[in-house]
């Protein structure tokens, strides 16, 4: 970490505490912007709470939370990252302010995990410093963070980004043309796509689809990724099922049925008033998986660092 390191992030919900708390967790002092006063107050348990899912009892470095993007102080920023809801007319209102405010040397990411960063954009003057930082939630233990260049993105701006985030114990993805959904996102929504038509066909039950996945196939990935782990197993292989596979995989351009229907009623997982989705939850389920799911995060990160560091 830089002496006296410091971030801004804009926006104090789930994906920005959790980037604060990455931050946090590093020594760096972090301002985080954060309108709504309940989320103000909740944000210090919750970047708490994260910190030790990080294996830090708490925050190395400081933290303010603003009320507004004005009441920031730009001294010494090194980056500033947006947060706010996937709303293409907010983020570009967020990025006119922050080209108005912040210093023309600090880097200006969107966490954005779909909409174009050419589109956030916009025509601003100062588009060039302006990139993605998509993280994964949670965002302070899925190492992994796209860094996405704009069709106007400057790519020392896109190096320094990626230097900070590998500072900071992050996994920089480059993503060098600007396309939606970037690159992970595109790679998971081909499952998604498959694996809900799967069970909205009738082919398995969403438990079996999901074993199919951890158990199977998705068990290799921490060890190896797709393309590197076809080379291991032969391509050779992989080419003679795709000529069988591939004209029966679902080609929708649309949602499935089964999602759709879902969204409609509000079945929309563990944060819906039904508390359904495609499972059924209560208070005990979710914290009982909610846990489950960090451990399990924090086992896979501890064999991916220890790697790392042979």
């Amino acid at each position: 970490m830089e002496p006296g390191a410091r971030a801004v992030v804009v926006g104090g919900g789930t994906m920005g505490s959790g980037i604060g708390a990455l931050f946090l967790g590093h020594g760096w002092s972090v301002q985080i912007v954060e309108p709504a006063a309940a989320a103000r107050r909740s944000l210090p348990d919750r970047l708490a709470g994260a910190c030790r899912a990080m294996g830090c009892p708490s925050p190395r470095g400081t933290v303010a939370v603003p009320a507004q993007l004005a009441d920031v102080c730009w001294s010494g920023v090194s980056l500033a990252v947006e947060c706010v809801p996937e709303d293409l007319a907010e983020k570009r209102a967020v990025f006119a302010e922050l080209a108005r405010l912040a210093p023309a040397e600090v880097p200006l990411g969107s966490n954005s995990s779909s909409l174009p960063i050419s589109a956030i954009a916009g025509d601003l003057a100062t588009r060039s410093r302006m990139l993605g930082l998509h993280f994964f939630m949670p965002a302070h233990l899925v190492p992994a963070v796209e860094v996405v260049r704009g069709e106007a993105t400057d790519e020392s701006v896109a190096a320094t980004a990626a230097a900070i985030m590998t500072g900071v114990g992050m996994k920089p993805i480059h993503v060098r043309r600007d396309i939606p959904g970037f690159l992970a996102n595109r790679i998971q929504h081909a499952l998604m796509r498959e694996a809900i038509a799967l069970v909205d066909e009738g082919f398995a039950s969403a438990e079996d689809v999901d074993t199919a996945v951890r158990y199977g196939f998705g068990f290799r990935y921490v060890a190896a990724g797709p393309l590197l782990q076809k080379d291991l197993a032969g391509l050779d292989i992989h080419c003679a099922a795709a000529t069988t596979i591939y004209p029966d995989l679902h080609g929708g351009t649309k949602p499935a049925p089964l999602l759709q229907g879902l969204v409609a009623r509000g079945d929309i997982g563990v944060k819906s008033a039904s508390r359904r989705g495609f499972y059924e939850w209560d208070d005990a389920s979710i914290e009982r998986e909610r846990a489950r799911y960090e451990r399990a995060l924090r086992k896979a990160l501890a064999i991916l660092r220890d790697e790392e560091s042979r």
